[in-house]
């Protein structure tokens, strides 16, 4: 069993006022490359959405993760989301992780955890205090439904449709519910 992770980041950041992809985090590193890294440390392969026309070294990231252009993705995560899912036709993969880019805090034994749970008609879902977080794994039956999707909806009605085959993970991993909107959510 195989878990590719699929790393949204194509969008725009609007609320954030910069392109906080390139955030500075404490160490230096970026808010991006924080998240790949900690997904290439986890999961079997790693894809990063971007936008059309950038690479990998634009933004710093490690060379063994692969690209997939989203070129509709100014108008919205579903087609990101779309682009991305769209680009697993060559992977044996069971499952696919929906990794945020902006989610760099998450630890590598809570995406463990989810990786090991995945199963191709099943989708992981991490909850921390009761509210659902990321990243969620879909098994590869969702796939086609994911490809469909489109506009700024990203996956959640693909969970509603198929409630009866989630599996909840509860963790104490705060970082699976803190993203970043916003240049204070840096701190």
């Amino acid at each position: 069993m195989t878990v590719v992770a699929l790393v949204l980041a194509a969008g725009q950041g609007s609320r954030f006022g910069a392109d906080k992809r390139r955030a500075v985090l404490g160490d230096g590193r970026s808010l991006l490359q924080h998240s790949v890294e900690r997904a290439l440390g986890v999961f079997d392969e790693v894809r990063v959405v971007l936008r059309a026309g950038e690479s990998a070294a634009q933004l710093g990231l490690p060379a063994q993760c692969r690209v997939v252009p989203s070129p509709d993705a100014g108008l919205g995560m579903g087609h990101s989301l779309a682009a991305g899912i769209a680009s697993l036709g060559d992977s044996q993969a069971t499952a696919v992780a929906i990794v945020l880019g902006d989610m760099p805090w998450i630890l590598p034994q809570t995406l463990r955890e989810l990786a090991s749970q995945a199963a191709a008609p099943r989708i992981v879902v991490p909850r921390h205090g009761g509210c659902n977080g990321h990243p969620v794994l879909f098994g590869r039956d969702f796939w086609g439904e994911l490809a469909a999707l489109g506009g700024d909806e990203g996956a959640r009605s693909v969970l509603q449709r198929h409630r009866q085959r989630v599996v909840w993970l509860d963790t104490e991993d705060g970082g699976v519910l803190r993203d970043v909107d916003v240049r204070g959510a840096l701190g």
